[in-house]
């Protein structure tokens, strides 16, 4: 895999390892370690399946900046439209809760320095300037990123240094609650914190000289990455706090506030893993949107600028201190959008026998019914 590839890989990996680190621990501390592990496994195989076929569909259509293109070329006029809303509906959603996280820790970063900074004029600041990054283009963001998720691969390392010597081990068996309903109504949060197949049109483009293989090995790379990341975060906050403190935290710099009785190197470097981490992230979501706005409006990188970001701004200032609650928006819309969407594009273009030779995600019909089944799953665990 060429530096190109990897660092695609890293994107993808990037949008998704955002508001997850902050959410995971807050929502299956309780559950006990053993089921939050087993499903969390369960929900990245579904989300990594998914976003293979949304690759397929990218591959055998011709790719396009965002999935406006690929869905008027597989589902026609009013499937355009449909997946046009629900695209709008999950970006805006993730980037009012990424400017939520990183307008808090950009307050904190403030106060550190003696600079006195309101949750409004601190969610303004990141997303004006932060935005500018993602006018220069996706081979900026490319580089970027790189440099950005070595570091925070690096100040995670770190964290994890500082805080095993720590860990209460009986504590990683502790089971709360039995409330297994419970458990599986935080599939969505957790869905949402593997979700970063909207940047797999803008990647597949920007990669389109790579062959299906190396696109392929470059969707699952970016889709494993995550979960080995989530599993060290989760055992290390849970053996270092207690479950019942877990819960009854809110927000980032909560989080933040708990280990910082521990050690001041340990709360530096957590800051800067949850900064880098919403940074990514919040890279990878507005790539997706601002190539959407690119794809759909044909503005000029100005006006696109605008467009992107004014809607997430505004939400991000009428919602505040609702975090966790729009992660769960964004894990439902992110069904339909993530799930049943490839799914149609996917059994439109085999039906029709369209580039048979090109990518066809493995496992045949037998997967793909198994994943209309993973999709029913996740919309059920919001209904019961």
């Amino acid at each position: 895999m060429n530096s190109k590839l990897l660092g695609s890989s890293l994107i993808i990996s990037g949008t998704a390892l955002g508001a997850g680190m902050l959410a995971i621990p807050m929502v299956l501390a309780q559950f006990g370690l053993l089921y939050g592990t087993l499903l969390m496994i369960f929900i990245c195989v579904g989300t990594a399946y998914a976003a293979l076929l949304l690759l397929e569909a990218t591959i055998k259509t011709g790719g396009g900046l965002g999935l406006n293109s690929v869905a008027r070329k597989t589902l026609g006029k009013w499937g355009q439209l449909s997946t046009n809303a629900l695209v709008y509906a999950l970006l805006i959603c993730l980037l009012m809760a990424y400017i939520l996280g990183a307008g808090d820790l950009v307050t904190q970063l403030c106060n550190y320095f003696g600079i006195s900074l309101s949750s409004v004029e601190s969610q303004i600041s990141f997303t004006l300037i932060a935005g500018l990054a993602i006018v220069c283009g996706t081979n900026v963001i490319d580089k970027l990123n790189r440099v950005l998720f070595l570091v925070m691969i690096l100040s995670l390392l770190a964290t994890l240094t500082f805080l095993f010597p720590d860990m209460n081990f009986t504590r990683l068996s502790d089971d709360l609650s039995h409330d297994h309903l419970g458990l599986i109504k935080t599939s969505a949060v957790l869905f949402t914190s593997f979700g970063s197949m909207v940047v797999i049109p803008s990647l597949a483009s920007y990669n389109h000289e790579a062959t299906d293989k190396q696109l392929r090995n470059m969707v699952i790379l970016g889709s494993v990455i995550p979960l080995v990341c989530y599993l060290a975060w989760l055992y290390a906050v849970v053996g270092n706090i207690e479950s019942e403190h877990l819960r009854s935290l809110n927000g980032v710099s909560g989080l933040i506030a708990a280990f910082q009785n521990k050690s001041s190197w340990i709360a530096t470097l957590l800051s800067l893993f949850t900064g880098l981490a919403l940074l990514t992230s919040f890279f990878g979501v507005a790539m997706a949107l601002y190539n959407q706005n690119r794809d759909m409006f044909n503005q000029n990188k100005w006006v696109t600028y605008v467009i992107t970001f004014i809607i997430p701004l505004i939400g991000a200032v009428v919602a505040a201190d609702k975090f966790l609650a729009v992660l769960g928006y964004a894990g439902i819309i992110l069904v339909f959008l993530a799930v049943f969407i490839p799914l149609l594009m996917v059994h439109s273009l085999r039906n029709a026998k369209v580039e048979e030779s090109r990518y066809q995600a493995e496992g045949g019909n037998i997967l793909l019914v198994l994943s209309w089944a993973f999709g029913g799953f996740l919309l059920v665990s919001q209904l019961i």
